[in-house]
């Protein structure tokens, strides 16, 4: 039994005496259990019972087990099957649509037993990891860090979760300024050396006529900064800029686990997780000879792609509300209110920047605020030429169509009946839209 707390099963069949026999069985064994003739009635008592895993017949009256597999909300307990009409095909299928196991009748009982034993077990692991995954989501703040709901966001903040603990290497991918480093430091602060150090280094700035001093120490002097970093993180920024012979020197000690300090002879272990983040295509540069295949290879062992703010635009109101309120407590101010034309220019806004951007556009609007004055399209126009960003809310919003469709039209290469369903207008609208917008559909294709 798996600590103080014994196991919960919940068994359907329709033949009472079987019932009666597996009951037995299992409240000899110590298992807590309960029996239905019916696979609705089980469903109807699933939430209420909460068991470690369901045993069924396969087939019943109404409902088969089969049907029930099919029906199981994604959080249920595993399904056992049971049938004294079992073959090779229909067990394959039901292990094939997710059951746990397939047990013919007449059962032995060990076996039985054995086979409910794991599934419960499993069950339980795997709540007991989504429960820890959910306290560590809370305590980290990783929802603070990376903030937005849109579906991309909340699968990063997922995937960081899941790599966290695992201390292998990490390649994070993106953008200048969707938050690459702040990534990087969430794998640190969520794995299990926490406490120790994180070191960033911006591998454009390093040189190899003095890496190995800085890096590696000198023997009867200072230790080198990857020492002081030994037991923590390794973060390693722009990679592709890394100068290649700084590169070798980075493989071997990646591949060695030791430094050899300047003028020494004996070689001084070190240990720490590499992350490596660039806003460059690694394959290309590996093509063109600025980046080590070989110490790719080392680096990559797991991918993260953040993805840029014009890809989560649903944040934008978000993010830009938490980045107003967080400069307006700096500043002593009240903070802005976010206008239907403010919110047009940003919807409008392509974001070369990122969340960099947007949280300093952000912060000059709370500077131009506590003036008197401003507007978002005045804070964006800091950046760009004051003609790129419509005056108006009409021509915002004419330009955000303009965009939106443009860019339907392209991705279903000219099918006006598929570029309008995927807008969610009808291709009359869509019609009238590319005539009122001035679109050429030639020219965009």
């Amino acid at each position: 039994m798996n600590g103080s707390r014994p196991f919960s099963i919940l068994v359907i069949d329709d033949d009472r005496s079987m019932r009666q026999s597996l009951a037995e069985l299992l409240e000899a064994a110590g298992w807590q259990g309960t029996t239905v003739a019916r696979a609705s009635a089980g469903l109807e008592r699933l939430d209420a019972l909460s068991p470690d895993v369901i045993l069924s017949d396969v087939r019943m009256p109404g409902m088969s087990g089969l049907e029930l597999l099919d029906v199981l909300p994604p959080e249920a307990p595993p399904l056992v099957l049971i049938s004294a009409h079992g073959d090779i095909p229909m067990a394959v299928k039901a292990m094939q649509d997710g059951a746990y196991s397939f047990v013919e009748k007449p059962y032995e009982p060990r076996r039985l037993l054995a086979i409910l034993r794991h599934a419960a077990e499993q069950h339980r692991m795997q709540q007991s990891n989504a429960r820890l995954k959910a306290r560590l989501f809370e305590l980290s703040g990783l929802d603070r860090v990376l903030l937005g709901q849109s579906a991309p966001v909340v699968q990063l903040r997922q995937d960081i979760l899941d790599l966290a603990d695992t201390g292998t290497a990490v390649l994070i991918v993106g953008e200048t300024g969707t938050g690459k480093e702040l990534a990087a430091r969430a794998l640190h602060d969520l794995g299990p050396n926490a406490d120790a150090p994180f070191l960033a280094l911006n591998c454009a700035a390093l040189s190899a006529g003095t890496f190995e001093a800085e890096m590696f120490g000198v023997d009867g002097g200072p230790g080198g900064r990857l020492l002081a970093a030994s037991g923590g993180t390794l973060f390693l920024d722009e990679i592709c800029s890394c100068p290649l012979d700084v590169q070798a020197k980075l493989l071997r000690v990646i591949e060695d686990k030791q430094i050899l300090p300047v003028g020494g002879q004996m070689p001084v272990p070190v240990n720490f997780r590499v992350v490596t983040a660039t806003n460059e295509d690694v394959d290309l540069a590996v093509t063109e000879g600025r980046l080590r295949k070989d110490l790719l290879f080392r680096l990559n062992t797991m991918v993260l792609t953040l993805p840029p703010l014009r890809q989560r635009r649903d944040d934008l109101t978000l993010l830009t509300t938490y980045f107003l309120e967080k400069f307006a407590m700096l500043y002593e101010t009240a903070v802005p209110e976010i206008t239907q034309d403010d919110l047009a220019v940003l919807l409008a806004h392509e974001w070369p920047g990122n969340v960099r951007e947007l949280r300093s556009i952000c912060e000059r609007r709370v500077l131009a605020a506590r003036r008197g004055g401003g507007s978002m399209a005045s804070a964006i126009r800091i950046d760009q030429h004051p003609d790129d960003v419509p005056d108006t809310l009409r021509e915002a919003v004419a330009a955000f169509e303009r965009e939106l469709i443009g860019k339907a039209i392209k991705a279903h290469e000219g099918r006006m009946d598929a570029a309008a369903e995927a807008l969610g207008i009808g291709r009359r609208t869509l019609n009238e839209k590319i005539v009122k917008l001035g679109l050429d559909k030639s020219a965009l294709l």
